[in-house]
């Protein structure tokens, strides 16, 4: 098979700080391939390599074939970019900033038109694309830079963190699209710390300080990583007690979700031991993406 993205021991560092350690990654064609982790984790640092921004400091990766260091300027040709900050123009409306953005691809004549009013219509902005940016809605912003994106019908298209700043509604929403560009054969690649986010992606990185903990569809990594038995506790003083919940000899891992406790047990047979230790009845849960990714980091530290 031949992938979209590959990348072997990508590494970027600036001056003594390891920003991304030795990470490799296949993303094939027509996937949503989420970069999930927190705040410097080094996500943004990869796509920005990916895009041609940053060099590598050491590594190999190939975008859509071609080698990123020997021919990033056919990468480039190939690509769409959208980075958190929407790199929107507010002084222009939103067609304006779309003809802008079909100049800078050189999408010319009535093909040029063709594509501004397809991208309108795919941010739902038919009836205000005559007015400035800096009135839009964050909503409307995020689905006009994401137009921006793909005015030049990319092969595949690179999301730094675009839904920072939005409405959870807006977020669904935005996903929404994404899926149907992937059905169209787009390959997406989009970084984000929202763990709800990652649910929509067919494959999953998650990267802690540069490093790649692990790889896989969201359902498996809720199955594969925590081994065990995943229980929800409501304590009234829930973090004094955590830490002498953590010393059971059959709890594995113990964390705060808001008011309550998410424990990992051994198995099914230390419900009862935890029930009379706590006073309080175990709730089996299924895990979430939070809860494998706390598992991760611990098993990284």
């Amino acid at each position: 098979m031949d992938y979209a993205v590959t990348t072997e021991e990508l590494t970027k560092v600036f001056g003594k700080f390891t920003a991304v350690d030795r990470i490799t990654l296949q993303i094939k064609p027509g996937e949503i391939y989420g970069f999930l982790g927190p705040n410097g984790a080094g996500k943004s640092t990869v796509i920005r390599m990916l895009c041609g921004i940053l060099e590598p400091t050491s590594g190999a990766a190939t975008v859509l074939g071609y080698d990123l260091v020997r021919e990033i300027e056919k990468i480039k040709q190939q690509i769409g970019y959208m980075s958190q900050k929407f790199s929107l123009y507010d002084d222009l409306t939103a067609a304006e900033n779309l003809d802008f953005y079909a100049g800078l691809y050189s999408i010319s004549g009535r093909n040029r038109a063709v594509r501004i009013r397809e991208m309108i219509a795919m941010a739902e902005l038919t009836g205000r694309e005559h007015e400035l940016t800096a009135n839009l809605s964050g909503g409307w912003k995020q689905r006009l830079a994401l137009g921006c994106a793909l005015i030049a019908k990319p092969a595949i298209v690179f999301l730094d963190e675009p839904t920072s700043g939005v409405s959870p509604v807006s977020r669904r929403h935005f996903f929404n699209i994404i899926r149907g560009l992937a059905e169209d054969g787009v390959t997406v690649m989009v970084t984000t710390h929202f763990m709800d986010e990652a649910e929509y992606c067919d494959q999953i990185a998650f990267i802690s300080a540069g490093r790649l903990m692990a790889v896989d569809a969201p359902d498996h990594l809720k199955r594969n990583v925590l081994q065990g038995c995943l229980v929800e506790l409501d304590l009234p003083d829930a973090m004094g007690r955590l830490e002498s919940i953590e010393q059971l000899p059959y709890v594995k891992e113990c964390s705060v979700h808001g008011a309550l406790l998410h424990v990992l047990l051994e198995n099914e047979a230390a419900l009862a031991p935890l029930q009379e230790f706590t006073g309080t009845i175990p709730q089996v849960i299924t895990p979430s993406l939070e809860d494998v990714f706390i598992a991760l980091a611990a098993k990284n530290t």
